[in-house]
């Protein structure tokens, strides 16, 4: 399928303010589709725009579309998942004049069990070598694109990211911890599109089975430490040292999501979200 629809591009690209969003994470450097500007607009991107889920845990419905996206994570100033995280990064990509697939991932954090394709990645081509790109998964993501190619393996101020393969042409993202290597998540070389992550984004949004119901999230990863807050729990990790972990209150939670995750949220927000952390919905 070709990138370009009717003269429209695949991932809405030409919808974006470019100068916005990148307004919005920080970034003023080149705009030539070329590694360097690939690698320093992924980091500003995971740095600047926060994981989160909280519209899924409100019972509110994801849109996907660019100029939502852009409200969104660029006007309001929230976060979302890898659907909306890695939608807005790809119409960024597309626009600059980047080569932009998108793939479907299981996630292999949850030990042994085989889990269904419901996490969404791009893969980006530059002078014809191909570089896993991923601004939606959370803390434990990469800060820069991964080359995807068999045995790759990176270190981005200290923490390390490799990549291995698996039968079938199956990619494998993993990353080195003090107990040794960990799998993150394996997917399949076949591209995905943009609507492949709506049928993803229904499943993540509203399956009863799914893990973003019914909790609050929010992730944050950074060059020194990254955060995760999930449920009432709050855990700082860095390179150097195991997790901490502590207890966030329900009347504790708006500030946190405020002041470690930079969400700002309306009182309406913050008793819905009150609600469903004290396990009142």
């Amino acid at each position: 399928m070709s990138s370009e629809e009717g003269g429209r591009g695949m991932w809405g690209g030409e919808e974006l303010d470019l100068d916005a969003y990148l307004a919005r994470i920080g970034y003023s450097g080149g705009l030539t589709p070329d590694l360097a500007t690939l690698r320093a607009l992924h980091r500003a991107h995971v740095e600047a725009i926060p994981f989160e889920n909280l519209d899924v845990a409100l019972g509110r419905r994801i849109s996907l579309d660019v100029k939502d996206l852009e409200a969104k994570l660029v006007g309001r100033r929230r976060g979302g998942y890898c659907y909306e995280q890695n939608g807005l990064l790809a119409a960024a990509l597309e626009r600059i004049g980047f080569q932009v697939a998108g793939r479907g991932a299981r996630n292999r954090t949850r030990g042994d069990a085989l889990t269904p394709i419901t996490h969404a990645l791009l893969v980006v081509t530059v002078d014809g070598e191909q570089w896993l790109a991923d601004a939606g998964f959370g803390w434990q993501g990469p800060l820069e694109p991964v080359p995807l190619t068999d045995g790759a393996r990176v270190e981005q101020d200290g923490w390390v990211f490799g990549v291995g393969s698996e039968a079938d042409g199956v990619h494998v993202l993993r990353t080195l911890r003090p107990e040794g290597w960990t799998d993150l998540y394996s997917f399949a070389p076949h591209a995905l599109y943009p609507v492949d992550f709506e049928l993803m984004n229904h499943y993540s949004s509203s399956h009863p089975r799914s893990r973003f119901l019914g909790q609050v999230v929010a992730h944050l990863p950074g060059a020194e430490i990254r955060r995760a807050l999930v449920r009432d729990r709050l855990t700082s990790t860095r390179v150097d040292r195991g997790p901490e972990e502590r207890r966030v209150g329900p009347a504790e939670l708006a500030g946190t999501l405020a002041e470690i995750f930079g969400i700002e949220l309306d009182d309406e927000e913050v008793g819905g979200l009150v609600r469903v952390h004290s396990g009142e919905v």
